[in-house]
This record gives structure tokens, sequence and C-alpha cells, in this order.
């Protein structure tokens, strides 16, 4: 008997039913893509406009068009996903309610929405502006691979889909044609894989390993061992990113002026996902936590400040 099999055998029942009105396939068709995670790409794939070359009109159109591939690409990944994993998500006490696995949404109708999905996907490649679009096909292979095997895989796991956030800052960059800044990308890895390793410390007390079997490979503290190393990372590559991005005399009021920011974003994050136990939804953590929200405001104006006034 497999891991699954067993939780399945030993969980509570769970009623299957198809929906009975219109109204409410639609909001499950609509949750299936996962709007509310739309804000990775914009946040991530713009950042290419920090610099000063990209806020022209046709870069800004291109930076956009590369923000709607990825939500397109990251919402066909998301039904691909869930269609997989179906059988997994029926034994975790949340997951279980997705539209899928709670057979709401029957897998067949499921099939041919990812297919729309990736029809509209092909049509915003083919039919916007000359981007290349590279990172986007290694993103969707990865995300296969992924679905495929590679999730199941201890570190591999966390890895890809941190590699998935880079890639879409590429994307912003090409869209934009300005220089890749490799600091920042190190930056933006660094952050990504610290969310991804405090869902996976809340995953290891709250999931099992029948929902996702890589936990098998981690333990609360050794994901706390790792959180920290990116963090210091994560701190260290954005410090080095200001330090050539920011022309002098501003440099100096950027760097000593995003340590603190930075430092108390990281510490509240660990207190998230360590002492209030709450990270197994990052973006709902960084989106509605207030300390984080007025943090990264205050952050972001004081970045934003100094690079206008120095450019």
């Amino acid at each position: 008997m497999t891991i699954i099999d067993e939780a399945i055998s030993t969980s509570p029942p769970l009623t299957i039913t198809a929906p009975t009105r219109p109204v409410g396939l639609v909001r499950d068709l609509i949750a299936l893509i996962r709007p509310y995670q739309w804000v990775k790409n914009l946040l991530v794939v713009p950042l290419a406009l920090l610099d000063p070359a990209a806020l022209r009109a046709g870069p800004l159109f291109a930076v956009g068009w590369a923000v709607l591939g990825f939500i397109l690409a990251s919402s066909a990944v998301y039904i691909i996903n869930d269609i997989a994993d179906r059988h997994r998500d029926r034994v975790h006490p949340k997951k279980r309610l997705r539209p899928i696995a709670s057979g709401r949404v029957p897998v067949p109708l499921a099939y041919a929405y990812g297919a729309l999905v990736s029809a509209a996907l092909v049509a915003v490649v083919l039919g916007g502006p000359a981007i290349a679009w590279w990172p986007l096909g290694v993103y969707l292979v990865l995300n296969v691979a992924y679905t495929r095997g590679l999730k199941h895989v201890p570190l591999v796991d966390v890895f890809v889909v941190a590699l998935g956030f880079v890639l879409r800052v590429v994307q912003g960059y090409l869209a934009a044609e300005v220089p890749v800044q490799s600091w920042l990308l190190i930056a933006v890895f660094a952050v990504c894989l610290l969310m991804i390793l405090g869902k996976r410390r809340h995953e290891v007390g709250a999931g099992g390993l029948a929902h996702r079997p890589s936990l098998r490979g981690y333990s609360s503290q050794y994901l706390e061992y790792l959180i920290v190393l990116c963090a210091v990372l994560a701190i260290s590559a954005f410090l080095f990113h200001l330090n050539t991005a920011v022309p002098p005399p501003y440099t100096t009021v950027a760097l000593l002026g995003s340590v603190p920011f930075a430092l108390f974003g990281l510490a509240r994050y660990l207190q998230v996902v360590v002492v209030e136990t709450s990270g197994g939804e990052p973006v709902r953590v960084l989106l509605r936590d207030r300390a984080m929200l007025i943090n990264s405001t205050l952050w972001a104006a004081l970045i934003g400040s100094t690079l206008f006034a120095a450019h």
C-alpha cells in the first residue's frame, strides 16, 4: 500500500459533488487559475522598470505584455498541477476543497479549460511585440518536469520553484531591452527560496507525507537553517545591487536606509513562519500582514525617491 493509499483510507470521507449552478462553476473556474497569485508576476517581472532606460512607452508596453504572458503561463500551470495533484490534495485538510480535488470541476472540463488558457498564451506570444520569450518557455518546461516528478525530490522541488521567479525577472529585462542586473537576480532567487522554504516548514507540521512526499527530506530545524542562510544571501546581494545601481552620492543613502527595512522585513517573515506558524501562503502574508505592508511601502518610497533624485 502506498503512502497516498494509506492516507486516503484513514482520512475522513470526502463528498465529491459536481457543481449544480453555472455561477458556482464560473467561480470555481476563476479560483482554479488563482488570481490572487498573479501578484507574483506584477511584483517580479516589472523589476526591470527600476532601470530608468525602461521608463518609456515602448518598454513599458512590452513589460506589461510580458506580465500578461506569465499570468497566462502560470494559470495553465496551476490547472495542470491541480489535475495531477487531485488525489494528494484530497488528503490535505485545506487543499481537499480545491475545485478539482473536491469534484466541483470535472477533470475533462479542467483539461478543456487548460487547453483554452494555453491557446490564449500562444496568442499572446505570437500576437504581441517582438520579445524573446525563452524564459517563459523554460518556465513551462520546468513546471512540466516539476509536475511529473521533480516536486517529489527534496531540495530540487524548492529550487525549481524559486528558479521560476528568476525567469520572470529575466523575461522582464528582455522585454524592456535593458541589461540584466546579476546581483538583483541573486537577491530575487534568495528571497523566493526563503519564502518557499518557509512554506515547506509550515507544511512539515500541517500537510504530512501523503500530500507532499518531498517533505520526507526536511525537518523544521533544517528548514530554519536554510531560511537564515537565504536571508543572509538575499540582504547581501540586494545591498551589492544598490551599490552598483545607485550612483554616488546617493549610494550611501540607499545602502544605509535599506538595511533596517531589509532586516525588519526578513525578521517579520521569520516571526510569521517560526513563531506564528502561518507561512503556508507567502503571498497572503506579504499582502495582508500590516507590518510587512508598512515596511515595504516605506522601503519602496526610500528606494524610489533615491533613484529619482539620482537620475
